[in-house]
């Protein structure tokens, strides 16, 4: 009885090792499948079908050329997909895209392409003469939003630039002919709820003395103010004062920015 008892214990052990050497060899097997099964990527799904594109012009009114750059980066910028074309000598912009695309951008060039806003600028020159008041006078100009503008007040004088005289012909001089007299650059542009004022004021006379090169030749006094300053509408600003040279005369030079309706 002892013997077949043991048989039976060899035989139950064998079997159970030779179930686990099974598990064991069909183990990386397994594992391999769950790993490509894993691995397997998902079904691609058939990409959607390309929408229709038209073609449209659209005509800018009231731009610049400058402001005619930025709507067309803007609308790049918003529309990536669209195909986005200046045309600056006609003042339009050519977009081939979809019909969403060309929806939003005429909204956009509806909301951005408006008439760009007009100032009165007024200059005023407060004279003094060793600290006295000597008289005032006034120069506005109209500046539109972006753009610049320039007054000039005074005369044209000659100046000899050279002369020639070969055998048997006339004498030939070169005349140029200088602007004398108060000249006003300006530009505008809007900063925030205020404005950007670039402004250059030149004031410019003949001398009483006469040059040393030659007689003909006179001598231009000049002074100039280069300066830029942040205006408020309607409250005037003192850009600064200029001392004429050859005296005791000065200059103080106030602007005021006044929208025009």
């Amino acid at each position: 009885m002892i013997p077949t008892a043991v048989s039976a214990g060899r035989s139950i052990t064998i079997v159970c090792l030779l179930t686990t050497l099974t598990l064991i060899a069909f183990a990386p097997h397994a594992v391999a499948q769950e790993q490509q099964a894993e691995a397997k990527p998902a079904e691609t799904r058939p990409a959607p079908p390309a929408e229709p594109q038209e073609y449209r012009i659209f005509h800018l009114v009231n731009s610049t050329q400058g402001s005619e750059n930025d709507i067309q980066t803007d609308l790049r910028n918003m529309l990536p997909r669209a195909r986005i074309f200046l045309v600056s000598s006609l003042g339009a912009i050519t977009i081939r895209g979809s019909a969403d695309d060309l929806q939003l951008a005429q909204r956009i060039i509806a909301d951005i392409d408006h008439p760009a806003k007009t100032y009165r600028l007024t200059f005023t020159m407060n004279e003094s003469d060793a600290g006295k008041p000597a008289g005032s006078r006034r120069i506005a100009m109209v500046v539109v939003l972006g753009n610049k503008s320039e007054v000039k007040q005074g005369s044209k004088i000659p100046i000899v630039t050279g002369s020639s005289d070969e055998q048997n012909s006339k004498a030939n001089t070169q005349v140029q002919y200088e602007d004398i007299g108060l000249t006003i650059a300006a530009s505008l542009d809007s900063a925030g709820d205020g404005l950007r004022l670039r402004a250059k004021v030149e004031q410019s006379s003949v001398a009483d003395e006469k040059s040393n090169v030659g007689i003909q030749d006179p001598i231009l006094r000049q002074t100039v103010l280069d300066v830029q300053s942040s205006l408020v509408e309607g409250k005037p600003a003192v850009l600064g004062t200029l001392d004429m040279p050859g005296g005791s005369r000065s200059v103080e030079i106030q602007v005021v920015a006044e929208p025009v309706k």
